[in-house]
């Protein structure tokens, strides 16, 4: 079996594009067309830039547990000191829904109910 594909790399697609827009386009609207494109990547990045700052903002309010817990309170408390919950004489019941809703997700009795 023969294999007739192209064995072109990165650069010489750069090349054939180029060669290509001029030939399209011609010499006059090249640099109209590039300032355009350049205009379109810079917008481009601004709104990843964005978007990656607003995944960071998400991704550090997360609660983190330094150190092993041994029962479920424990882990309650340090999730609830994490996210900037009171504890102070709270069942396990009020600091779930305190810290769910501190983190802005609904609790699973809230969504059991609605079933």
């Amino acid at each position: 079996m023969v294999d007739y594909s192209l064995n072109i790399g990165g650069s010489e697609w750069m090349i054939i594009i180029f060669v290509a827009l001029v030939l399209i386009l011609g010499t006059g609207k090249l640099p109209g067309v590039a300032r355009k494109m350049g205009k379109i990547v810079n917008e481009y990045n601004k709104a990843k830039n964005e978007i990656q700052e607003q995944m960071k903002g998400i991704t550090e309010e997360t609660p983190k547990i330094s150190g092993p817990v041994e029962t479920e309170r424990e882990k309650l408390e340090m999730i609830a000191k994490s996210a900037g919950v009171k504890i102070d004489g709270k069942t396990d019941v009020e600091l779930r829904e305190n810290i769910a809703a501190k983190i802005g997700q609904k609790t699973t009795d809230e969504s059991e109910k609605k079933e």
